[in-house]
């Protein structure tokens, strides 16, 4: 990995630290129920949901390696305490993840596209059995140039 690569990995990054963090938390509060703030970091507590974040390269198409398009994958994991409205949590973080990708499709400049291709919701095996409900979300980032 070249140095280029890495100091890009880590602003794509920054930047989605910053959309989860800022963006996400001011659509959260504009609706009507009320829906755990999102928080980076080592956070334990109970009001708040930590996010796993992996980013990782993906295969570039032949259109891509000829244009120079560097592709990358991201994960954002949401992982949600099983309560009574854990599933409303899980559609709330999905909408609001949604629609601050859809209003800043280029992590504030940093990358040329982000796109989310998919979204997972995934229930606890048994129910009130301590296992959380969790919400994967799949995004495709490109950058073009490096």
């Amino acid at each position: 990995m070249t140095t280029e690569n890495a100091l890009i990995e880590q602003h794509i990054i920054t930047a989605v630290r910053e959309i989860l963090s800022e963006r996400i938390n001011q659509i959260l509060n504009d609706m009507k129920f009320h829906i755990p703030s999102v928080e980076l970091g080592n956070y334990n507590g109970k009001t708040a949901i930590v996010p796993m974040i992996t980013l990782s390269t993906c295969e570039r198409t032949e259109k891509e390696r000829i244009v120079r398009l560097d592709a990358y994958s991201m994960t954002v994991t949401f992982t949600i305490p099983d309560t009574p409205e854990s599933e409303l949590y899980c559609y709330a973080y999905s909408g609001a993840v949604s629609r601050a990708i859809y209003d800043n499709p280029t992590l504030s400049g940093i990358a040329d596209r982000a796109i989310i291709t998919g979204k997972k919701y995934l229930s606890p095996k048994k129910l009130n059995c301590g296992e959380g409900w969790q919400l994967v979300i799949s995004m495709r980032i490109s950058i073009e140039g490096f």
